[in-house]
């Protein structure tokens, strides 16, 4: 448990590479957090210039897993939270959300990349009724996540999977299948998966600037079909209204759902 009146524990000194972007750096960027570097917003920069229509995703985004979050805590009953792939700390981050309307939620963020864990174990302090863990572990080994998380999360009760834009750096469509079954397995019914990532078939100009970022050096991030994004639920129950445009997962009154965009999402649970 993280309790904001302790210092963070020490990071193991790990390596940062500065010379070669890193997407989590560059969604940070995008998101208008200071947490990168000149390379990442070089590329964050040449993305945009080719589809500024990036921002507005990456923004989108982040208020799906809110409004996700929010249906879990408060409809759903859920307390458990297994963050895979969390990105840099920004703005209403999975626990600040759900210990805001559970005090008592506990959470686990799972990322292989030394500052994301570096930021997270300095900036994320959990409430005092619940708690906080990071897990150092790559999205392909499930095995080790969930015997890592089961330190913090009761894994006999309900859990809820969050993948947000972490398996599209799964090249293998049947091995990102494979990850999110596996994982699925390891939680017990009444468990939940919300899942959203890029979708192909969209919008060419996004593709075409995916396109080039992925052949930039950078580590690859692949677009997925809406049907392929569709198949992560396979065996689930997923809530209303099903997978579609992350701007039209059940958005808050008053807010703009006309605008269809390529990011694609759902949340489901396990029956």
């Amino acid at each position: 448990m993280t309790d904001p009146t302790t210092a963070p524990e020490p990071v193991a000194h790990q390596k940062i590479d500065t010379s070669v972007p890193h997407s989590a750096r560059i969604w940070n960027y995008w998101l208008g957090g200071k947490d990168n570097y000149p390379v990442d917003e070089e590329a964050g920069d040449e993305y945009t210039a080719v589809f500024p229509g990036i921002v507005t995703i990456a923004r989108s985004s982040r208020a799906f897993l809110r409004r996700n979050i929010a249906y879990l805590v408060s409809e759903a009953g859920i307390r458990q939270f297994l963050d895979v792939g969390t990105g840099l700390p920004t703005a209403e981050n999975t626990h600040e959300v759900a210990q805001r309307l559970a005090p008592d939620a506990r959470i686990v963020y799972v990322d292989n990349d030394p500052m994301v864990l570096a930021h997270a174990r300095a900036l994320l302090y959990s409430s005092r009724e619940g708690a906080t863990a990071y897990i150092d572990a790559d999205v392909t080994d499930p095995d080790r996540i969930l015997a890592a998380a089961a330190e913090t999360l009761d894994l006999s009760r309900p859990t809820a999977l969050i993948l947000s834009n972490i398996l599209g750096h799964v090249a293998d469509h049947d091995q990102a299948r494979s990850i999110v079954t596996r994982l699925m397995d390891g939680l017990p019914s009444g468990s939940y998966l919300s899942v959203n990532d890029g979708s192909r078939g969209v919008d060419p100009v996004f593709e075409q600037a995916q396109d080039a970022y992925n052949n930039s050096g950078a580590v690859p991030y692949n677009l997925r079909t809406v049907e392929e994004i569709a198949t992560f639920f396979d065996g689930l129950e997923l809530v209303e209204p099903g997978v579609v445009p992350v701007t039209q997962w059940r958005p808050e009154p008053g807010s703009p759902t006309s605008e269809v965009i390529a990011e694609h999402g759902g949340l489901a649970r396990k029956p």
